[in-house]
């Protein structure tokens, strides 16, 4: 049952840090049944308005000069919203810079949220853009002054108004209830820290007693994935023993996917977790080198440590985690396309006996004579073709930038040979992070993660020089 008291808020702010950033302004539709008043009210930030804000909301650093402060209008505030459902478009957004507001005045807020995106969004599952600026030309609402608190908190009241006249009661009513349902948590986590978690991309962390990181993870929606280890029916044992570890919560957002992943795997081999087991790896991978030890006579030889740089060394084939499993590897590949295991290093035998295998006819006698050793080596080079590390193909190293529009926020991954530099907000922090000696140690999983981000259609590359 949709509650009869209802607040559609919306709120201007100087940028999209709730932690960092301030309120400019806030708009408010109060519906109560039949009822409907509007409040709102400009906030003086106590900060400045930076610049490209300004341009988008008109509300300009003069405008707020003489505004009340948070603090001034916080009980107004808390009175109209006491007790009502907080309607938001990108709720999480708006509740949560309240919740930060509040916080700082050493107040507790909390409400019931339902975020009109996630409604457009399980409503309207046709529609691929959900964003107000769609809503509005999909169904007809009468946008006047955008992006100023009261008239966007109108948009919503007209998008809520429209919903009840094309879609049906119960759908409506099934649709609130799903984002209003509230998981199970684990015992030991306060009931509103959820609250908090945003709907944007990073990487979380679930910390025990004592403070003990049990568990790196990343998402697109740092929110939903959190959740999605307390959804009951869906946990495996492991799972249900985190759950019942977990005493804390801590998550850093990034601008995309591309971060978050980086980040978790930066995460996950520097603090290594309890219960991560797969990124945690960190043992010397190893693969095979082909030398050309006379004319046209081409062998394998087994590298590892710094010798095993895809980055540095076009002539590489596979990575293996140990010596045992790149000896398997090849003894599969020389079973199956008929070479020779002495030629390749895997067996010994003296220089007048053919090697086992070409008894058994799987070797075509490259040992023997019977084979020149350059159609072997012809023949091995085809075999390995699908096993050959890709060579950095850059001549330096790149900035891989990775934009959030809605955010209006930019990351840009700095990547020499394989290997990630680290990520960066600003050209001085570019600069700096290109100026500092030294690269990180070759990781195998950085490798085949940067290897399909650089494989995606329009990754935008910048190409950057190193002192």
């Amino acid at each position: 049952m949709i509650p009869a008291r209802i607040a559609f808020v919306d709120l201007e702010t100087t940028g999209a840090n709730p932690a960092h950033d301030r309120i400019t302004e806030i708009g408010i539709v109060e519906v109560d049944g039949d009822k409907v008043s509007r409040w709102n009210t400009l906030v003086n930030p106590g900060c400045a308005i930076p610049e490209f804000i300004q341009r988008l909301t008109g509300i300009s650093n003069a405008m707020v000069a003489d505004a009340p402060t948070f603090g001034e209008v916080a009980a107004e505030l808390s009175r109209r919203l006491q007790g009502r459902l907080f309607v938001a478009h990108n709720a999480r957004f708006d509740y949560g810079f309240l919740r930060h507001a509040f916080q700082r005045l050493g107040q507790r807020f909390q409400a019931d949220v339902l975020c009109t995106v996630r409604l457009s969004r399980r409503l309207f599952p046709e529609h691929h853009r959900h964003n107000l600026d769609s809503l509005i030309e999909r169904h007809g609402l009468a946008a006047n002054d955008r992006h100023r608190a009261l008239a966007d908190a109108d948009l919503i009241w007209q998008f809520w108004q429209t919903i009840g006249r094309e879609v049906d009661a119960e759908c409506i009513d099934e649709a609130v209830r799903h984002q209003l349902k509230r998981p199970s948590l684990p015992p030991h986590l306060p009931p509103d820290f959820l609250d908090d978690v945003p709907e944007a991309p990073g990487a979380y962390l679930f910390y025990g007693e004592d403070d003990a990181l049990l568990y790196v993870g990343k998402g697109v929606n740092l929110r939903q994935r959190v959740l999605s280890h307390f959804a009951t029916g869906t946990r495996e044992a492991r799972g249900l023993r985190i759950t019942e570890e977990i005493r804390r919560i801590d998550w850093t957002e990034t601008v995309g996917e591309l971060g978050a992943l980086l980040l978790e795997s930066r995460l996950v081999k520097a603090q290594q977790p309890v219960h991560n087991r797969q990124l945690r790896r960190t043992a010397e991978i190893c693969a095979w080198r082909l030398e050309e030890v006379v004319a046209g006579d081409f062998r394998l030889r087994l590298v590892s440590g710094e010798e095993a740089d895809p980055g540095r060394d076009g002539e590489l084939y596979g990575l293996f985690s140990s010596r045992r499993e790149a000896t398997l590897a090849l003894r599969k590949i020389a079973a199956a396309h008929e070479l020779c295991p002495v030629i390749l290093g895997l067996e010994k035998t003296g220089t007048e006996r053919a090697c086992l295998a070409h008894g058994a006819h799987p070797c075509r006698g490259a040992c023997a004579g019977k084979e020149s050793v350059g159609l072997h080596s012809a023949r091995l080079m085809a075999a390995l073709a699908r096993l050959r590390l890709d060579s950095w193909p850059y001549p330096g190293p790149i900035g891989i930038v990775e934009r959030n529009e809605f955010l209006d926020r930019e990351e840009v991954h700095l990547v020499d040979a394989w290997r990630h530099l680290g990520t960066v907000r600003s050209e001085s922090e570019m600069e700096a992070l290109l100026q500092s000696p030294g690269n990180p140690q070759f990781d195998l999983d950085v490798y085949k993660l940067l290897k399909t981000q650089l494989a995606k259609r329009g990754q935008n590359v910048r190409l950057l020089k190193r002192a």
